[in-house]
């Protein structure tokens, strides 16, 4: 099967979009950004900011942390690299979207329940949720520039008429 020129063009600009919401790792890890809030309020809002900021690149560490678990197992290790592959491509090039995943999430369960990957799985999001509770407490907002909209909290902290001013409810 070939590629049509609609579908590489799909899946260039797909590609594109999620690349604009990743951050650089050397901004992720930075460890001068790293310091203890100073109340349990300023660790929530550093907490929503971050994970919110940070989003794509505490995805990429959830995906490496599952491989990672299943590195032991080369089976299962490949059949979901073959399956991410797979989700990869049909995700970004297709337009009739719940057709073509239906299948494919159907045999991802089927094939996290054949290999009991699902303990992989289900001990990788306990490792990123601890990850990401301590990095997104720890790690200062101070120096995320330029996204306070992107912030939960960024209608309270930029130019918009709710930010400054009372605003009929």
């Amino acid at each position: 099967m070939l590629l049509s020129a609609e579908t590489l063009a799909n899946i260039k600009e797909a590609t594109q979009n999620v690349a604009s919401t990743r951050r650089p790792w050397r901004v992720f890890l930075d460890l001068f950004a790293l310091t203890l809030p100073s109340s349990v309020s300023e660790a929530t809002t550093r907490l929503a900011h971050n994970v919110t900021y940070f989003l794509f690149n505490y995805a990429v560490l959830l995906f490496l942390i599952f491989l990672l678990t299943l590195f032991p197992n080369p089976l299962p290790l490949l059949l979901f690299l073959l399956l991410s592959a797979a989700w990869y491509f049909i995700y970004f090039s297709r337009d009739d979207f719940p057709l073509a995943i239906l299948p494919l999430a159907f045999l991802t369960v089927v094939a996290l329940l054949a290999t009991a990957a699902w303990l992989n799985l289900l001990l990788a999001v306990l490792i990123e949720a601890l990850v990401v509770f301590l990095h997104g407490v720890l790690r200062s907002t101070d120096g995320l520039i330029g996204d306070d909209q992107d912030s939960p909290y960024g209608h309270m902290l930029g130019d918009t008429p709710a930010s400054g001013a009372y605003v009929p409810v």
